[in-house]
């Protein structure tokens, strides 16, 4: 389920990366110690009244400016609104308004998205009168904030979730399969668009990044209805010298969290990258279903051996991710491209799947009499019954006399027995260790 993103604006030095840092200091989502599964530190994920929702961070916008750099700040914070659910507009309430400040608001207001407005480094109760100066910005109540001291973050996130819709938290129709193509610039994920529509819905080029935004294409394919997703390529950091293109990877992280497979697109004819990984990272770390489309096979000189050993490498690239399948195609050429739907549907089979307690705890005692669980100065954890709470990703609760005893490497077993038993092709596995309390 995707969750609301909210972007942080305002003109240059008002203490915008200040705040995003605190909100990211309060609960940023778990990053799995695994090679691949980053963050980019441009967005963070954080909570409020049950509420998970993800912080963008952006330059500061000076619209009057010619400086390219502010010109491309400018522009990079446009993507970030208009990606947004919720705009939060930070101002400084030492200073007070300045033109640069109108020249936004008059931008926000254009925007048609709801927006928070927030006056920034109001460090003590003295300095409170200086609030009411921004209402002359005719965008809302001012709510003052000062961010490095952490004060008024709870009114302000109050008024973030009140923009919030039910209907943000939930998916849009059961019967649809989302698919989210993803990858680095140039590996063909619009001519694979193409090729899977059977149509040309999707500009392509040799020129890395002709892609900026996310487009959403509904198709029906053997009765079944699905809505594909075209993504912005990802590059790696350093490569990102345009501001424009950096913002991309927020509408792929978008497309991401609303899709339910990800067709992870590499270019074979290189070898796999650390932008690879970390895409296929993010995918892995979002939960979601994923298919490893190595793309161009037709580019590549071949023997009978060349694509085992090109996926015995992209295994051990990929080491986080080696349940996912895999298949060899050429977008250009049209092999195999007729394979990746069945492979989408398959995948998704198994991100829904659903066990029983009673089969699940079966397959429990199974792994456990083959392999014992770890003991500690004496004591030895006991699984004492497993349950499966949700599907997308399928996660399982182990209930245990004591969460301390399960070692990562015994909680790695039971995810492997879990998959030899059960299949789970495809798609990440939660598992949640709980103490069983009296």
């Amino acid at each position: 389920m995707a969750k609301p993103m909210v972007a942080i604006v305002g003109r240059p030095n008002v203490g915008k990366s200040t705040l995003f840092n605190q909100l990211a200091g309060r609960r940023i989502s778990i990053v799995e110690d695994t090679p691949g599964v980053t963050r980019d530190r441009i967005y963070a994920d954080t909570e409020w009244l049950n509420y998970k929702f993800t912080m963008i961070d952006t330059g500061g916008i000076e619209p009057g400016s010619q400086d390219e750099m502010l010109q491309q700040m400018k522009n990079q914070a446009e993507i970030a609104i208009e990606t947004a659910d919720v705009i939060l507009f930070i101002t400084d309430g030492k200073e007070g308004i300045t033109s640069a400040d109108r020249d936004v608001a008059d931008m926000l207001r254009k925007c048609s998205k709801p927006v928070v407005l927030v006056v920034n480094k109001i460090d003590t109760p003295d300095e409170e009168a200086n609030v009411f100066e921004f209402y002359n910005l005719g965008i809302g109540d001012p709510i003052s904030i000062s961010a490095s001291h952490k004060r008024g973050f709870g009114d302000m996130l109050d008024r973030i979730v009140e923009h919030f819709s039910p209907n943000d938290l939930e998916d849009e129709d059961e019967d649809v399969i989302k698919i989210a193509v993803v990858g680095k610039p140039n590996a063909g994920k619009s001519s694979l668009v193409n090729r899977i529509l059977g149509e040309e819905r999707v500009i392509v080029s040799d020129i890395p990044g002709t892609t900026r935004d996310a487009v959403d294409t509904p198709f029906e394919l053997d009765g079944q209805r699905y809505v594909i997703i075209d993504t912005a390529g990802i590059r790696r950091k350093s490569r990102i010298n345009d501001t424009l293109e950096r913002y991309s990877v927020i509408r792929a992280l978008s497309a991401i969290r609303r899709c339910d497979v990800a067709l992870i697109v590499i270019d074979t004819t290189q070898e796999v990258t650390e932008q690879d990984s970390k895409i296929a990272g993010l995918v892995h770390e979002e939960g979601k279903g994923s298919v490893l489309v190595m793309n161009k096979w037709d580019a590549i000189e071949k023997d009978t051996n060349t694509m085992n050993q090109y996926r015995k490498r992209l295994m051990n690239d990929l080491s986080f991710m080696t349940y996912a399948p895999s298949i060899f195609v050429s977008a250009k050429t049209g092999q195999r491209v007729d394979r990746i739907m069945e492979l989408v549907k398959y995948v998704y089979s198994q991100c829904t799947f659903r066990i029983s307690t009673g089969v699940l705890n079966d397959c429990l005692a199974d792994a456990i009499a083959v392999n014992e669980p770890p003991s500690d100065k004496g004591r030895r954890l006991k699984i004492l019954y497993g349950t499966q709470v949700s599907v997308k990703p399928p996660t399982f609760v182990l209930f245990v006399n004591d969460p301390e005893l399960m070692h990562f490497s015994y909680e790695r077993y039971l995810e492997n027995y879990f998959r030899k038993t059960f299949g789970l092709e495809g798609t990440p596995l939660r598992i949640i260790v709980r103490e069983k309390t009296k």
